[in-house]
C-alpha cells in the first residue's frame, strides 16, 4: 500500500488545544498520552499517511458549543501547505443557524472544502434536530456530502445522537439528494447502519476509529457483497495511526476490485475528488 492511492475519509491534524479537551480524556488514555504542551507538526501527520500509503486525507475541522476546537482556518492552512495531500471538511456553529450557513459558504466558496462534518455528540443533539436541516439543504445546493458520527462515543459524551435508526434514516428520507457518510461504523448498531445504507442510495459508511482487525463481521460481509460501493476507509487519525488502521487489511481477503473501491474509489466518487490520489 505504498503507492499512496488510499484516501482517508476521516482524519484530523490535531492541536494541543484539541487533544487536551476534557472529553477526550478516554482517548488520551487509549493513546497512552497525557496532556500535550505543543502543537504536533504537520509533518507528523504526513509521515503517518506515508507509512500506510495514504495519498489524500480529508481533514476535519471541529466545532462545539464552546466554539471551534479545530478551526476551519487551521484546516485551510494545512490544505494550502499540502494541496496534493489534503482536502478540507468544514465545521460550523450548529446552534447559530445564520452564522453556520455563512461559515459553510465561506468554507466551500473561498476555501474549497469538499464536505461538512457535524459531530452530533458534541452538541448532544440528533441530526433530526431543527438546527441541522438548513445545513443539509445547503449541502444539497453545494453538492457536497455531510459527514455524521454514528455509533457509540469513545469520548465521555452521550451516545444516543449517533443511532442510525431513527435519526440517519429520517434524514435520508427528508433529503434523498443528500450524500450522507456515517463515520465510525455505527457499532453497537452496525446492523442498523448497514440497513440504512442498503435502503438509501446516498447513505455511506466509513470505518474511522476502527483498525481493520476490529471491523465487525457483518460489516466485512456487507463490504464484500452488497456494500461494495458503500463503505469508505477512514482512520480517525491521530487517534488511530494510519499504519495501525490498515495493518490487518490483507487478513480480510478482499477481492482486488472491492479493496480498491474501499480504499479510494468510493471516496473519490462520494466526495467528488476527481484525480485525487
Amino acid at each position: 500500500m505504498q503507492n499512496l492511492q488510499t484516501i482517508d475519509a476521516w482524519m484530523q491534524h490535531p492541536t494541543a488545544h484539541f487533544l487536551n479537551q476534557d472529553f477526550l480524556a478516554s482517548l488520551r488514555r487509549w493513546m497512552r498520552i497525557d496532556r500535550i504542551e505543543v502543537d504536533p507538526p504537520i509533518e507528523m501527520t504526513i509521515a503517518s499517511m506515508d507509512d500506510a500509503g495514504v495519498g489524500v486525507g480529508l481533514l476535519s475541522a471541529w466545532w462545539g458549543p464552546t466554539g471551534p476546537l479545530l478551526s476551519n482556518e487551521h484546516v485551510r492552512d494545512a490544505v494550502n501547505a499540502y494541496p496534493d495531500r489534503f482536502r478540507g471538511v468544514a465545521a460550523v456553529p450548529l446552534n447559530k443557524p445564520m452564522a453556520a450557513l455563512d461559515e459553510l459558504k465561506k468554507c466551500v466558496e473561498e476555501y474549497g472544502f469538499v464536505a461538512l462534518r457535524i459531530i452530533q455528540w458534541l452538541w448532544d443533539l440528533p441530526p433530526t434536530h431543527a438546527y441541522f436541516y438548513p445545513l443539509f439543504a445547503a449541502c444539497c445546493r453545494y453538492d457536497i456530502p455531510v459527514c455524521l458520527q454514528v455509533g457509540h462515543t469513545g469520548p465521555l459524551m452521550p451516545s444516543e445522537p449517533g443511532r442510525p435508526i431513527p435519526y440517519v434514516d429520517r434524514v435520508a428520507l427528508d433529503f434523498p439528494e443528500l450524500r450522507i457518510v456515517g463515520g465510525h461504523i455505527g457499532y453497537p448498531w452496525t446492523q442498523e447502519m448497514i440497513a440504512v445504507a442498503t435502503k438509501h442510495p446516498n447513505v455511506y459508511i466509513d470505518t474511522s476509529a476502527y483498525s481493520a482487525n476490529r471491523y465487525p463481521p457483518e460489516l466485512v460481509e456487507f463490504l464484500k457483497t452488497n456494500g461494495k460501493r458503500k463503505v469508505l476507509f477512514g482512520s480517525n487519525a491521530p487517534m488511530i495511526p494510519h499504519g495501525k488502521a490498515l495493518a490487518d487489511l490483507p487478513s480480510l481477503a478482499l477481492p482486488d476490485e472491492v479493496r480498491d473501491a474501499f480504499l479510494f474509489g468510493n471516496a473519490k466518487r462520494v466526495f467528488k475528488l476527481g484525480d485525487a490520489a
